[in-house]
């Protein structure tokens, strides 16, 4: 499953080449920022990161139609608190990339795509535990009245490492072309990839304790025991449970704010004074 089809070396040699991999990179590292420097302006995305690349590449059809066919596969995949899910984004680029110098099929591009997306979550999971390091810089360069230095750490090398870790693989993925792609694959050791597989889903459950010790309290807590006894003994997909609870949703939304709700608070409390209520 891990073997990917093997692509010729790509139109144009020598500097085109060379040109073509800069500029993938930089469409990859651009589309990285997104969320981490820019703001979330839905760049993040691989049918937007992939007809980016079609734009610079001068192919769009074919970069949209790529994006198109991996923005289907990440829809199935969710990001929860500290996981770290297949990167389907540095997948789509590198794979609209193959498809616009090669000329190859949207349909033959997707087995480039997964391969290049399951490095990508092995270089997350490895470079996360890494930055972290500036985290603590930063703490004690706050701790020490060095802001300037706590915030270099942040804004400087914080995106410049980011930066490199989407630049550097899609660069020589391009430039070298898939069989590189392909032996990098296959050099990564079953323990080594098991190892990061267990640690994406502790850190899964992790990031899930967390979410929930800021959201949970004693109303929602029904809530979540009646989504998790959905799922789990009725067998019902995510979809199924969301619409069960956006219907549940409505039918309470009802009986909160509607006329009957208020009437009876009438009938109770004659001396009911909605203002109170808005000072508190």
């Amino acid at each position: 499953a891990r073997r990917v089809q093997s692509i010729q070396p790509m139109k144009g040699e020598g500097m085109d080449t060379l040109v073509s991999a800069v500029l993938v990179g930089l469409v990859g590292v651009f589309c990285m920022l997104d969320s981490r420097l820019l703001g979330r302006l839905n760049f993040e995305q691989p049918l937007i990161g992939a007809t980016l690349v079609g734009v610079v590449l001068g192919d769009v059809p074919t970069g949209l139609a790529v994006g198109a066919a991996v923005e289907l596969v990440s829809m199935g995949l969710v990001s929860v608190g500290a996981a770290v899910p297949p990167d389907m984004v540095l997948g789509g680029i590198v794979a609209s990339a193959f498809a616009c110098l090669t000329g190859a099929s949207a349909e033959t591009a997707m087995t480039i795509a997964i391969p290049v997306a399951v490095l990508g979550q092995l270089l997350g999971v490895v470079f996360r535990s890494i930055i972290v390091f500036l985290g603590h810089v930063a703490d004690g360069a706050i701790e020490a009245g060095q802001f300037k230095r706590a915030y270099r750490m942040h804004i400087v090398w914080g995106t410049v490492l980011y930066s490199l870790m989407y630049f550097l693989p899609i660069f020589v993925a391009v430039y070298a072309g898939t069989d590189v792609v392909q032996a990098v694959v296959d050099m990564i050791p079953d323990w080594l990839t098991n190892g990061l597989n267990v640690a994406s889903k502790v850190l899964t459950a992790y990031g899930l304790a967390l979410l929930l010790s800021m959201m949970i309290n004693k109303g929602m807590t029904v809530f979540l025991i009646l989504g998790f006894m959905l799922a789990s003994y009725l067998g019902l997909s995510v979809i199924a449970v969301s619409i069960f609870g956006v219907i549940l949703a409505i039918i309470l939304m009802g009986f909160k704010f509607g006329s009957g709700q208020l009437a009876t608070a009438g009938a109770v409390d004659p001396d009911y004074d909605p203002l109170e209520d808005d000072d508190e």
